[in-house]
């Protein structure tokens, strides 16, 4: 299903309605491939074609949402809508009143389209195949063309579709000893591809020597953006949406209050502009290009959805209030001179299986893994054993930030749960002059 048909179901739908009834449609749609690749070889390799329709009725204050699967087909996508549509219809009468019921009634269009410029999977894993060769790459390749769609009997009628590309990857040298990595985004570069591998393959190299176990304290480090995405994750958990905010559960609150901050060089953005995501949320609001979250180090506005929009009485800048393209500012440090600068301490690639350890003092603790390594004099040493840090963010982008790297980069989601999904990261790596290792 496409824009035109979306469109003609919703006002094949609209015509059935009765007195003062409302019917808000979103499609949720995906034209998928997928091939899973073990030993530098694709194993398996499958497409998806998938297309989700949501049905709000609502009449005065009560309302119901309903989902069905469109197969392409009009005559029967008409059908399956009009029978939920009917039960909808049946069921409204015995829900109560919502206070929060919150839609946009001003009828508005608007159509996007980006990502012309991934490859088909047969030209992508071809070249990573040959860039790999010799290595034992183990991973997940995900393209293709996402599609979102709003429409309304009130006349609102928007689109939004973009292709993307997403790389998930580890090469193993032995067990449990790897360098993960990965290349996401729009627009396809194989220098940039064959450059990833070729820091695998000196990381592959350092892994291979005797690894080095330390004891716990605070050690100089610098974080790579996957590192860095972990981070923004847990901070993303309630530290952006007004809801948390008002009901004093948000991580962030002693910034809130003025007790604590960031590193005047943290800026953290909700860049809609930029993302996957639609620039629509479900319920017909659009979304501002940028919502400045954390500026200057200090907070700056929230994420607000329909629902804490009608509840505190604020604009909606947001389809839900946790972020969906996430930005940091970058810094000065070059990457090629991120080893010099560290000198001696810790190179984190990736983090792991992070919480909470203190959510009032935004204190995170989590693991180390693949990609972690001992710095002296500016050059990878050894591994490190998997470690447990537990530090708060107000020292790692506060009190400890020395530097945030000018390169930023690009980071899809690799999540596919339910669908593939439309988060994005536009990140620096950090350079903390400590962060603590307790194990």
């Amino acid at each position: 299903m496409r824009q035109d048909a979306f469109f003609a179901l919703v006002e094949r739908l609209a015509a059935g309605l009765g007195g003062d009834e409302v019917l808000l449609c979103n499609l949720d749609g995906e034209d998928s491939d997928f091939v899973r690749l073990n030993h530098n070889r694709v194993r398996q390799a499958g497409s998806v074609r998938s297309y989700g329709l949501d049905l709000h009725l609502v009449l005065g204050r009560r309302h119901l949402e309903g989902g069905c699967n469109l197969t392409g087909d009009r005559e029967r996508d008409l059908a399956v809508a009009r029978d939920l549509l009917g039960r909808l219809r049946e069921r409204l009468t015995q829900v109560p009143d919502d206070p929060y019921l919150n839609y946009s009634t001003t009828p508005a269009r608007g159509e996007s389209s980006m990502g012309e410029g991934v490859p088909v999977p047969e030209d992508g894993l071809g070249e990573l195949i040959g860039a790999a060769d010799g290595l034992d790459l183990v991973g997940i390749w995900a393209s293709g063309w996402l599609f979102r769609g709003f429409a309304s009997s009130l006349g609102h009628r928007h689109w939004h579709q973009c292709a993307s590309f997403n790389l998930d990857w580890s090469c193993y040298l032995e067990k449990d000893k790897a360098v993960k990595a990965g290349y996401s985004g729009f627009e396809w570069e194989p220098a940039r591809l064959r450059g990833k591998l070729d820091a695998v393959r000196r990381g592959l190299e350092v892994m291979a020597r005797p690894a080095r176990t330390l004891e716990p304290g605070r050690y100089r480090a610098y974080l790579a953006p996957e590192a860095v995405l972990e981070l923004m994750d847990m901070l993303a958990w309630g530290g952006f949406g007004l809801k948390s905010y008002r009901t004093v559960q948000t991580p962030l609150l002693r910034m809130l209050r003025g007790e604590r901050r960031f590193d005047p060089r943290v800026s953290i953005h909700e860049d809609q502009a930029r993302g996957l995501a639609p620039a629509f949320t479900p319920e017909g609001f659009g979304k501002p290009g940028r919502v400045s979250l954390i500026s200057g180090g200090t907070f700056k506005d929230c994420l607000v959805d329909s629902r804490s929009g009608a509840e505190y009485g604020l604009p909606v800048n947001a389809g839900a209030e946790y972020p969906e393209s996430l930005g940091m500012d970058a810094g000065d440090l070059p990457s090629a001179e991120v080893l010099d600068r560290l000198g001696t301490g810790l190179y984190i690639g990736n983090l792991w299986y992070l919480n909470y350890a203190d959510r009032n003092d935004c204190r995170v603790t989590g693991m180390t893994r693949f990609g972690t390594f001992w710095v002296e004099d500016g050059e990878l040493r050894a591994p490190v054993n998997v470690m447990r840090f537990d530090d708060s963010l107000y020292h790692l982008l506060g009190d400890r930030l020395e530097g945030l790297t000018r390169e930023r980069e690009m980071i899809l989601s690799a999540s596919t749960y339910g669908g593939r999904s439309t988060a994005s990261y536009l990140l620096p790596g950090i350079l903390v002059k400590g962060i603590e290792l307790t194990l």
